[in-house]
């Protein structure tokens, strides 16, 4: 990751829950966005197949309650740090045998963003005190997300 994209990621961890990250966590992060949007699209695909559709719509994605403020609560956070556009390349677009819309490809930064905030907030539920997360808090976040998403 190019150092000014890894500052911005920086600066992300710490305004959205206190965080202290260095590379290998970006690596993790990296894992989870890839693993979860994966995940997300999954479903997407069963969804749309089910309704008769090749194409995924946003509508497809299983955006949860939760999700949704968190992509809310991202959109604020990124007016000042501006993670969107590396986001964007970021996000994988796993290949499923489907083809996503340009609406969907559109909302793809902001929801790893809402994912990336829920991520952030997640390490702080599991130990309010944490500042750096270590290899045991990452396991027991993708634990807790590989439950719910």
């Amino acid at each position: 990751m190019p150092v000014q994209s890894r500052s911005r990621f920086e600066r992300f961890f710490r305004a959205a829950a206190s965080l202290d990250v260095d590379k290998n966590d970006l690596k993790r992060y990296q894992d989870f966005l890839d693993n979860k949007i994966y995940d997300l699209f999954l479903i997407a695909k069963a969804s749309a197949k089910a309704n008769g559709r090749d194409v995924i719509q946003p509508a497809d994605l299983p955006i949860t309650k939760g999700l949704q403020e968190s992509i809310h609560e991202f959109r604020r956070l990124d007016e000042e740090i501006e993670l969107t556009p590396t986001l964007d390349i970021l996000a994988a677009r796993p290949p499923l045998d489907v083809t996503i819309s340009d609406e969907t490809e559109e909302r793809l930064p902001g929801v790893a963003g809402g994912l990336s905030i829920a991520l952030a907030r997640t390490f702080k539920i599991i130990d309010p005190g944490l500042k750096n997360p270590q290899t045991e808090h990452w396991s027991r976040v993708f634990q807790i997300f590989g439950q719910l998403l």
